[in-house]
């Protein structure tokens, strides 16, 4: 087992070169023994196992289901689910946490684990994985004397249809033509449930089959060659616009009538709008990444903007701890925070952006053109061994702009702003430039590159 596996967020690997079932059934025994001394007066514990499409998945939940008995704790199998169907399922039943078998966005060759608490509380590297890790790597483990038993529950994702729904005034939702590219993964699952209850909508769909090879394209839609296709079949069918969603079906993109993909901050943004009209004074949250027409659109609709961290499990748990209502993470994750627990939720996020687009009568290429604001480079990935040193030099490059140390370095002068942070998960760096023209992104991106490449 290749210990680097454990990462900020998740577990995530190649599967047969970085891990195998072995993993899986030690993971579920050092889960069981994590939660049992957490919860020491609870009996009983009911944690949720559910897995994505991938290929290697069915065998790593046979396993995790074993280590978790033999850890003496009850599995609630949901089978088959999307990473937002899973973290329902943890809150919305009460039960105590949760292990989903997925590696999200990453490509065929690699699967992994996403770990929860109860309330779907993430477990991340300050707040357990890198102990799951010791645990793991020690493997001296004693088994109850009483195994846990596993009991299949059905029914999961149309209850959680229902609870979504209940965010949205159907009968407002105009005829709207939608192309949907899940990429042969768990968007499709959910988006098959949500379209049963809007009959009005006529929904094209692509890469429908799940599929864990992933035979259309890579589950990423924040990569652009990943949409190409997407954005020219909503030109071609006419379409009111385009969605695409992720590997696991956390993150959700949107494409306007004109085939242009929207930058994940201009949607948030517009979120941002949507959920102060209904909370006004709210506090959202959002990652410190360039994206200002975030922030912009917060104030101007009287809200109280929280920067955080970059990373879901960062943002949601300050998005609870300063009760936000809503949070957005400029690569597509968008969370409500809601009595039962704080998760992403696209079916909501969708069902909003149409009904917020029905009430304005504009087209979604018009309406989105009043965020747009700004010009904005994307992130920049490039590899590098001394990524702290790079920062370093950055500082002392830009020192008179107004400097902020939140993540990795942010810098801001009048007319344009960067962040450069180094990667959880890798050994890179990731560069965001924001401008007023574009003209001066590019200027400033490029001198940046330079920088981090020299």
């Amino acid at each position: 087992m290749n210990p680097n596996i454990f990462k900020a967020y998740d577990i995530r690997g190649i599967y047969g070169t970085d891990f195998d079932e072995e993993l899986a059934y030690r993971l579920g025994l050092a889960y069981s023994q994590l939660r049992k001394g957490e919860l020491p007066a609870k009996k009983e514990l009911e944690i949720v196992v559910a897995c994505d499409m991938r290929l290697s998945s069915p065998m790593l939940k046979e396993k995790l289901i074993a280590g978790l008995c033999a850890g003496g704790v009850n599995v609630i199998d949901i089978g088959l689910a999307s990473t937002p169907t899973f973290y329902f399922a943890v809150a919305h039943y009460n039960y105590d946490g949760g292990v989903l078998i997925s590696a999200s966005h990453n490509p065929k060759e690699y699967n992994g684990f996403k770990l929860v608490r109860e309330r779907a509380l993430p477990i991340s590297k300050d707040s357990g994985i890198f102990v799951l890790r010791d645990l793991v790597i020690e493997n001296n483990f004693s088994k109850a004397t009483t195994p846990g038993k596993v009991t299949t529950k059905v029914g999961v994702l149309p209850d959680q249809i229902k609870h979504d729904l209940t965010y949205a005034n159907l009968a407002e939702i105009k005829n709207f033509k939608i192309v949907i590219d899940p990429a042969n993964a768990m968007g499709a699952q959910y988006f098959d449930e949500l379209f049963k209850h809007l009959p009005q909508l006529e929904i094209v769909k692509m890469n429908w089959e799940l599929d864990g090879t992933f035979p259309a394209h890579e589950a990423d839609p924040f990569k652009k060659e990943n949409v190409q296709a997407l954005c020219a079949k909503v030109l071609s069918e006419k379409a009111d616009l385009g969605i695409s969603t992720d590997g696991d079906g956390d993150r959700i993109f949107f494409i306007d009538n004109s085939g242009v993909a929207l930058d994940p901050g201009v949607t948030r943004a517009i979120l941002c709008k949507i959920f102060l009209d209904e909370n006004p004074g709210a506090k959202i949250a959002y990652d410190i990444r360039p994206g200002r027409i975030t922030r912009d659109t917060i104030i101007e609709n009287g809200g109280v903007p929280i920067v955080t961290r970059v990373g879901h499990s960062l943002i949601k748990e300050q998005a609870i701890e300063e009760g936000a209502v809503f949070a957005g993470e400029s690569s597509g994750h968008f969370f409500l925070n809601m009595p039962e627990g704080c998760y992403e939720v696209p079916m909501i996020v969708t069902l909003k952006i149409l009904e917020e687009l029905s009430k304005s009568d504009l087209s979604f290429a018009q309406y989105a053109k009043a965020y747009e604001r700004y010009f904005h480079s994307g992130e920049i990935n490039t590899k590098v061994e001394n990524g702290a040193e790079k920062i370093e030099q950055i500082k002392l490059k830009y020192s008179d702009g107004v400097q902020d140390e939140l993540d990795g370095i942010s810098i801001e002068y009048p007319d344009f702003w960067f962040n450069v942070r180094s990667s959880n998960t890798e050994p890179l760096l990731r560069l965001t430039v924001e401008a007023r023209t574009n003209e001066l992104m590019e200027q400033k991106r490029d001198e940046l590159i330079e920088i981090i490449k020299s």
